[in-house]
């Protein structure tokens, strides 16, 4: 007996030994870096059945719940991985409305054809856990026509039956409660005929499809499959028809406008329904557009669109991008321009329906506390609005930066009185971090942001402005001094550059302030990549379609680098101020340089060949001169210091890295891995310069894939990162 304990305990050493070395779990706790808002919310719904409960779709960044009693939005979508990613865009949404338990996604976010198929998440609880069907065909969260909706609907009468309308695919219908589906033949060509397209510059003709289906549920009776039901098609022919036998077969709802695309229907409690048209599905463009009302009782149609509308479509005009009914008094009324920028977007009431129209904003408050740096944004991309079925104060609406939501909106009937709105969009972060830096010092984060520029991030927990000076519209690149971590440069682009602003900033204060660069390289076209000398004093700066410049003068003069390819990734040596490094994706060669950055030798070492696809990460340890970190994909994770190229033991994959602060007792940084170890893609910790890893994230918490990491060098185990449409998470072990 002694004997088998002694071979049970060494067996149990062993497999302990090695489920380290293949990436073990530790507990972390995860949060999110506050920003507030940022991303496109493409749909709202609220339950008509249980008050305070509402569920958003984003474009990117997956679906989430108000959780009324927390006052914030609960995502439902972070357990979906890197493999996964292709799901966290939210083509449509839809609850039960006789079970506040039951939730639908529609999950796919492209077309192309390198993605994945979409799928039919579904929830019995109230997207707390999910289960998911397949589909054999592609979806478009994040395509054109992403604000219409809803293309999928549950029937109010019997819940085990939902419609799904399709980009190219046609009419689809479930029996089971979204766990099986099959295509309806019945439903007219146009769903898939190119009229139902948008053509693209950057991708030519899209399928845009089916964008509503709406029941009618005064048709049936509780029990049994609703009869009635409409369906929508994003085309400017004959774009709405009706089922009366409950899909088997569809005709062209009568009298029916033409010449406009429509995007919403919603139904009123008279039993009217409301449309907004547009002669493009948007978000991009909308130069055109109408409101409609269809009374089926009597089959009249009535044109109440709120404003005159232009004709121009090469210059001038807008559409309506949604139309909304209190479902308390079918006389009331919102409908959302889009589109219009001249004077700016507005949203229109009327309180008799829609015989009158009146605009909200000249008499409305704006509340920006929760998220300041929205005091410098205007609604826009206001794709879908709701007013909530238990309080006619409250309606809400998106935006291509968030949700607000109104306090008080039948207020607005007094002739004096304004209308309150507040930032409804407490932990929705949907933002897209294209990098990340922690100094040792000041701000513990510091971050480059898609859309709106970026942040110092003084409080992880609160909603920051927006960096103070020069403002980007995306923010690409971001990094500090290794020993003089106050002055900070950061690069990016500008959507509409007037006067030829530079696309690159400097700040001495870590951050707080910022003044621009004094000129640009003379080739480029602003963002890519920058990066700053250990001391401060030498910037070398890619931009897009042009090699590296380097300043010693923050722009006023700058100089070609020499010796390296325009498609290497340069970063400076963390403590030597004359070291750079450089390390080209495509050939795989790595370059130094001892002269300041002036010029770059070829190292003799080498990773080996990539393709133009793959973009390298260089991380020079912050303590050790010449010992930098690789991540070079499926060759691995690779540590280069003193001419020795060598790779680290079990990663199968590397995509991102960070350093971090050390655990106590060691000289090496923590490593903060976002790769594959033991066939397991996720985040990893290292302790000990990579020999064993282990495993940080977990199955509830995996966010899609991470495409920046960035340890916290003054708090061990803290490590950062950034998401594709989940804005910026951050982990403490716990």
């Amino acid at each position: 007996m002694p004997k088998l304990r002694l071979t049970f305990a060494l067996f149990a050493f062993l497999l302990a030994t090695g489920a380290a070395a293949k990436g073990e779990a530790a507990e972390y706790r995860w949060r999110s870096v506050s920003i507030g808002g940022g991303g496109f919310v493409t749909g709202l719904v609220f339950h008509p059945a249980e008050k305070g409960l509402a569920y958003a779709r984003t474009d990117v960044g997956g679906a989430y719940r108000w959780d009324d009693k927390a006052h914030s939005w609960m995502p439902l979508t972070d357990w979906l991985g890197a493999e996964d990613t292709n799901l966290l865009g939210i083509e449509s949404l839809a609850i039960d409305p006789s079970d506040p338990e039951r939730v639908y996604l529609a999950a796919g976010t492209y077309l192309n054809k390198w993605v994945g198929n979409g799928a039919i998440l579904r929830s019995l609880d109230r997207g707390k856990n999910f289960q998911r069907t397949d589909l054999p065909f592609k979806l478009g969260g994040n395509e054109m026509g992403r604000g219409n909706g809803e293309r999928l609907a549950v029937d109010p009468n019997d819940g085990r039956v939902l419609f799904f309308g399709t980009r190219a695919s046609g009419l689809w219908r479930s029996q089971d409660s979204g766990a099986s589906w099959s295509q309806l033949q019945s439903f007219p060509a146009i769903a898939h005929s190119p009229s139902a397209s948008v053509r693209t510059s950057w991708a030519g003709p899209q399928p845009v499809g089916i964008v509503f289906v709406v029941f009618d549920p005064a048709s049936g009776h509780k029990g049994a499959p609703t009869p009635k039901l409409y369906a929508g098609v994003s085309t400017r022919e004959t774009s709405v028809y009706e089922s009366s036998d409950g899909g088997a077969s569809w005709r062209p709802v009568a009298k029916q406008p033409v010449g406009l695309r429509p995007n919403h229907m919603v139904r009123a409690s008279s039993g009217d329904y409301f449309l907004s048209y547009g002669d493009e599905p948007g978000p991009n463009t909308m130069n055109n557009g109408a409101v409609w009302k269809f009374a089926p009782a009597s089959g009249q149609w009535t044109d109440i669109t709120p404003a005159p509308q232009s004709i121009d479509a090469e210059n001038d005009g807008f559409g309506w991008g949604a139309v909304a009914v209190d479902p308390r008094n079918p006389q009331v009324l919102l409908a959302t321009t889009f589109n219009r920028f001249v004077p700016h977007d507005e949203i229109y009431r009327s309180s008799d329906g829609g015989r009158h129209w009146q605009p909200l904003f000249p008499r409305s408050e704006f509340d920006h506390t929760i998220s300041p740096w929205t005091a410098h944004a205007s609604p826009h991309w206001m794709a879908d609005i709701v007013i909530n079925p238990f309080d006619s104060d409250e309606a809400m609406f998106v935006t291509g930066y968030g949700i607000w939501a109104s306090r008080n909106l039948t207020a607005f009937d007094e002739s004096q009185s304004k209308v309150k709105w507040w930032f409804k969009n407490t932990h929705l972060e949907e933002t897209v971090p294209l990098d990340l830096a922690s100094p040792p010092q000041g701000a513990h984060l510091l971050s480059a942001v898609g859309d709106i520029d970026g942040f110092r991030h003084d409080d992880l927990a609160a909603s920051p402005l927006q960096f103070a000076g020069p403002r980007l519209t995306n923010g690409e690149s971001i990094a500090y001094a290794g020993q003089a971590p106050q002055i900070v440069v950061r690069s990016g682009t500008v959507r509409h550059r007037n006067n030829n602003e530079v696309r690159a900033a400097y700040s001495l204060d870590g951050g707080s302030n910022w003044s621009s660069f004094a000129s640009e390289p003379p080739q480029g076209e602003g963002a890519g990549h920058i990066a700053i000398a250990a001391d401060g004093k030498r910037v070398i700066w890619t931009p897009l379609k042009s090699g590296a410049w380097i300043t010693a003068d923050f722009g006023k003069r700058w100089q070609k680098v020499e010796g390296v390819p325009d498609t290497a990734v340069i970063e400076a040596d963390q403590v030597d101020e004359d070291i750079y490094y450089g390390f080209d994706g495509i050939t795989g060669k790595l370059y130094v340089s001892d002269n300041g950055g002036m010029e770059f030798q070829e190292s003799q070492n080498a990773v080996g060949e990539f393709d133009d696809r793959f973009r390298p990460e260089v991380h020079p340890d912050p303590k050790r001169s010449g010992v930098v970190y690789l991540t070079a994909s499926w060759r691995g994770l690779l540590r280069w210091s003193a001419d020795k190229l060598e790779k680290l033991p079990g990663v199968e994959n590397a995509y991102s890295l960070g350093l971090g602060k050390p655990k106590q007792g060691s000289d090496t940084p923590a490593l903060y891995l976002f790769g594959q170890i033991a066939g397991k893609t996720g985040l990893f910790r290292s302790d000990d310069d990579g020999r064993r890893w282990t495993r940080i994230d977990d199955d509830a918490h995996r966010y899609g894939k991470i495409y920046r990491v960035t340890g916290d060098p003054r708090l061990y185990g803290r490590v950062y990162f950034a998401t594709g449409g989940r804005g910026i998470v951050y982990g403490d072990p716990r």
